[in-house]
């Protein structure tokens, strides 16, 4: 093959694949309601089965179930009838995928998941199928043919059974107010989870880490002090911890800039930024990130409900942390 009969073909995949999916639309009916309502009544688990290729969009299937407020599971069919049974109970809902619905290991455990009493979904390419007469819900995920040239690879196939798997995942999430909230707890470890789990106290610098200095400090000695933190800034507070005011490196360099400064002598009260932007702790990490872009700065300190210094952070926290 030329190169053109091969950018050819590989588009022939793509338009064959797309009228796949597309055909799902008129089948989005009865059957897809009672696979909805099956599912969201589960007091248990989606239990989805499917063999070889099958099984592979099962996975995926169950993986998007269980992220978006479903929880689910993949059981293969051949290890149900050595065991893996027992993982099925009476408060589950079993999701069966075939393409030709007589796929021996799952029609081997047809009655096994009968005798449970579970509601049982199918989705195959064959409506007169024995998996398909055998369920209480079955999707008709047909395509009139596979992208393999050959019509043997699964390829229409299982795209079609993947995107009819999402349609029922995401009507659940629908329907169950499934929020981004929600879906942030299913993933912590993700820029999502991130951006809406992530507390300003989780990243701020605390305690001894948190720049400080008295009303009475000297320049010299705020300047000492945001070296050893290393922050670029330290906050100025009174003697009851409360926040007086704070002092940057942009405020240091307005300082130089009228001329000579002896910053043994000058208070860092003379020259702080007083009524400065500050954040109460247990505020979102990206509702802080959202401050300091709005009001172009580059740090900021934290307080009690007091007003008292509980913290400082500043936009390389944030990096850091993955909120950015």
């Amino acid at each position: 093959m030329n190169d053109t009969q091969i950018q050819q073909l590989a588009r022939a995949v793509i338009d064959t694949e797309a009228a796949a999916v597309s055909a799902l639309r008129e089948r989005i009916g009865t059957a897809f309601l009672h696979a909805c309502r099956f599912m969201y009544d589960c007091h248990g688990r989606i239990v989805v089965l499917g063999m070889g290729k099958s099984g592979h969009i099962g996975e995926k299937i169950a993986a998007t179930l269980a992220s978006t407020g479903s929880p689910a599971f993949f059981v293969h069919p051949g290890e149900a009838s050595h065991g893996d049974m027992g993982m099925i109970t009476d408060e589950d809902v079993v999701l069966a995928l075939s393409n030709s619905g007589e796929t021996t290991e799952i029609v081997t455990i047809l009655p096994l998941i009968k005798r449970l009493g579970v509601p049982l979904i199918a989705l195959t390419g064959k409506p007169d199928s024995t998996l398909a007469r055998a369920a209480d819900a079955h999707i008709d995920v047909s395509v009139e043919k596979e992208a393999c040239p050959l019509g043997l690879a699964p390829t229409a196939s299982t795209t079609a059974t993947l995107a009819m798997g999402d349609a029922l995942a995401v009507a659940l999430l629908e329907r169950r107010n499934f929020t981004a909230d929600d879906f942030a707890l299913s993933h912590p470890g993700g820029q999502l989870g991130r951006r809406l789990l992530l507390h300003v106290d989780d990243i701020m610098h605390a305690g001894e880490r948190t720049p400080r200095v008295a009303e009475d400090a000297s320049l010299s000695e705020a300047l000492l002090e945001m070296t050893a933190k290393g922050l670029g800034m330290t906050a100025i507070v009174d003697n009851e911890e409360r926040v007086a005011g704070i002092f940057t490196d942009g405020d240091l360099r307005r300082v130089l800039d009228h001329g000579e400064v002896n910053v043994r002598e000058m208070r860092v009260a003379e020259v702080m930024t007083r009524d400065c932007l500050t954040v109460n702790s247990g505020l979102l990490a990206v509702e802080v990130l959202h401050l300091m872009e709005q009001h172009k700065i580059n740090a900021l300190l934290v307080v009690d409900g007091n007003g008292k210094l509980v913290g400082a952070l500043n936009m390389h926290d944030l990096l850091r942390a993955g909120v950015v």
